[in-house]
């Protein structure tokens, strides 16, 4: 694989053979085996809307408007390289209650392999977090750090031997919740040399110590200043610090996450930094093990190391630009990889998963997105306002269409005049319209809640308490805009105009 080289203005490296990279995700990736060991938790947020103070203390009010749960920790690390489309093996502890069975089913959907130890007595660690719109409002956090009896971490290391022979790469996420003691991580490299695998580690602790011998450690500023003390604040002074770390714990390379300067490559000899393209950040949370989970899939492919920070530092700019703790997919890194050329019409006709990867995508780019709907039968100059409108509002516009069967339960057997993939087709034409998406229910409501849009359009014939998706939009941050319609102008009218006799 050719070496990067610099490229103004782009938010990774010009890599030469682009479509080799390309292959390398779409294909090789799946077929990667994955080994995490590490501290399970389970993501629990509640999601609102802030209104006002509290009479009773001087602290909000969050309106509660829905829930969500997920895995986070070492599990995230697995939803991560899961969604990346690799297969991903999961070993830590949790505890024999509530959130612990929650934890199980989330990993369930996502197709991990799951071999979570069952620690009684003990909780399941949990983080609940309050979101009002797009800003955390609290956290409370369910644990106990104090680590686990020697019989179960001695079940952890039995489990490890057996898995450790079907893996390509390990990772070892490290929360300091007590699932890796510093003998456990130890024998877990040493199991991983013998094996003749790359261990990847993400570490919290005071000392790194305890992964001597690793590939690499994937620290951020901060805790690489706490384990060098060297601050943070004397940026050139704590990468040499890191530089020495490589050599004297025997790493390949330490790999430090370095928030919006992007991510620093330190070898004993040498440093690269590949810069975080402008964008703009909602929620860093989770990023550093979208870091970690991507470095290890180009690590077990053999990709060029420079390559992987480049790749690992695209991926990090997409899981920022979301809401809370969620992965980053093969789908979405892969549109950012996609060379930035215009669309034809048909390439803009986007299922719901290919959108809300191209969403991502935009975001990542430091874009918004703008959603409107409707039917748009016989596209009219009351439609091409509305949507001209609409773009002004944002970078990108997404065009919601009824398919025909909505259309006649909305309309009636004799509608619409014209079907779904030519009315897709024709709006995609438009350059005011990046994305068009056909759904099938009566309203847009599953595409609003997938694509997570900024800003909601609707003509002025709306007024917001009908607007579907308005309550959801504001919840996570967003806004709602109605526009005025320009009157005289429908679909209805055209087709009354049509059947109207000649008066010729």
């Amino acid at each position: 694989m050719p070496r990067p080289v610099d490229r103004k203005g782009s938010s990774y490296a010009m890599i030469r053979d682009l479509h080799q990279l390309i292959q390398l995700v779409e294909g090789e990736w799946r077929k990667t085996r994955v080994l995490i060991v590490g501290d399970l938790m389970l993501d629990r947020y509640i999601w609102g809307e802030v209104e006002r103070i509290s009479p009773e203390a001087p602290v909000p009010v969050v309106r509660a408007g829905y829930r969500s749960e997920q895995a986070g920790g070492a599990g995230n690390v697995a939803m991560n390289i899961s969604g990346l489309g690799a297969k991903a093996t999961l070993l830590g502890f949790r505890g024999d209650d509530e959130d612990g069975e929650a934890l199980e089913r989330a990993l369930r959907r996502a197709g991990i392999h799951s071999q979570a130890i069952v620690v009684p007595g003990r909780p399941t660690t949990t983080k609940l977090r309050i979101v009002g719109g797009k800003q955390q409002m609290l956290r409370l956090d369910t644990e106990r750090t104090d680590g686990y009896p020697a019989e179960f971490y001695a079940t952890l290391l039995s489990k490890l031997e057996a898995a450790i022979t079907g893996a390509d790469v390990l990772v070892l996420s490290d929360y300091a919740k007590g699932g890796l003691s510093a003998e456990g991580c130890l024998q877990t490299i040493e199991m991983a040399r013998r094996a003749g695998i790359p261990v990847l580690v993400d570490p919290k602790q005071a000392t790194f110590g305890n992964y001597r011998g690793a590939t690499t450690i994937c620290p951020n500023m901060a805790e690489l200043s706490l384990v060098t003390g060297v601050s943070s604040k004397n940026f050139e002074a704590l990468l040499s610090a890191g530089q020495r770390l490589v050599t004297d714990l025997d790493l390949e390379y330490l790999t430090v996450t370095l928030s919006e300067k992007g991510i620093a490559l330190l070898r004993g000899d040498s440093q690269f930094i590949a810069p975080a393209v402008a964008r703009q950040v909602f929620d860093v949370s989770g990023a550093g093990d979208t870091v970690i989970a991507t470095l290890a899939l180009a690590a077990a492919a053999g990709l060029e190391v420079e390559i992987a920070v480049e790749l690992a530092n695209l991926a990090a700019g997409i899981v920022v630009s979301k809401v809370g703790t969620v992965p980053v997919t093969r789908d979405e890194l892969l549109m950012s990889l996609m060379p930035q050329i215009e669309l034809q019409a048909q390439e803009k006709v986007l299922s719901l998963d290919s959108l809300r990867a191209r969403a991502a995508a935009w975001r990542s780019a430091g874009q918004n997105v703008v959603f409107t709907n409707g039917c748009f039968d016989l596209l009219h100059i009351g439609h091409i306002t509305l949507l001209e409108q609409a773009r002004r509002e944002g970078h990108r516009l997404v065009v919601g269409i009824n398919s025909d069967a909505s259309v006649r339960g909305l309309k009636g057997p004799t509608r619409p005049i014209v079907g779904e993939r030519e009315r897709a087709r024709i709006l995609a034409a438009l350059a005011v319209v990046d994305a068009v998406v056909i759904f099938e229910e009566a309203t847009p409501l599953r595409v609003v809640e997938t694509l997570r849009p900024d800003i909601i359009v609707k003509g002025g014939d709306y007024n917001e308490e009908n607007i579907v998706g308005a309550k959801e939009v504001r919840s996570w941050g967003g806004r709602v805009k109605i526009v005025p319609i320009v009157e005289g102008f429908s679909t209805t009218n055209l087709i009354v105009k049509a059947m109207a006799p000649s008066l010729d």
